[in-house]
């Protein structure tokens, strides 16, 4: 995933509706998913009804690791759970010895693009391969 600027507008803001969708979808509150986008700060709350609807993101290279972090999440929930999708919100609720007994979610929003980064690679081993080639 490029940046904002590199898709058309529809590109943008279809993006931006399918990601808020998966964040409506794991039922977190406003404020969560400012954070896990990492929202510039004084983005008003009704900023998130304006990109459910037309708006694109922000095209900030932070918020687009965090887009695909938050793609790659949804689509690994997707295919460990293809026959019962409310399984994934509840693996996602639920805590985890992985994360310290933490759920995927509060590590998700305590830390950032990292907290994304763990819960991804964990859901998706083929992911943390990817980041390994890379570093290699």
């Amino acid at each position: 995933m490029g940046r904002m600027s590199e898709m058309n507008m529809e590109d943008q803001i279809a993006l931006t509706q399918a990601v808020m969708a998966i964040l409506d979808s794991w039922g977190l509150s406003a404020t969560a998913q400012m954070t896990i986008l990492n929202l510039p700060k004084g983005t008003p709350g009704r900023a998130l009804r304006k990109y459910r609807e037309h708006t694109p993101f922000p095209d900030d290279a932070e918020v687009m690791q965090r887009l695909e972090q938050i793609v790659g999440i949804a689509d690994a929930l997707r295919t460990t759970y293809p026959h019962n999708p409310p399984m994934g919100t509840l693996w996602l609720q639920q805590s985890n010895s992985r994360f310290d007994n933490r759920a995927p979610l509060a590590v998700m929003i305590d830390h950032g693009l990292q907290g994304l980064v763990e819960v991804h690679m964990h859901l998706d081993c083929s992911y943390d391969w990817h980041l390994d080639d890379k570093q290699a």
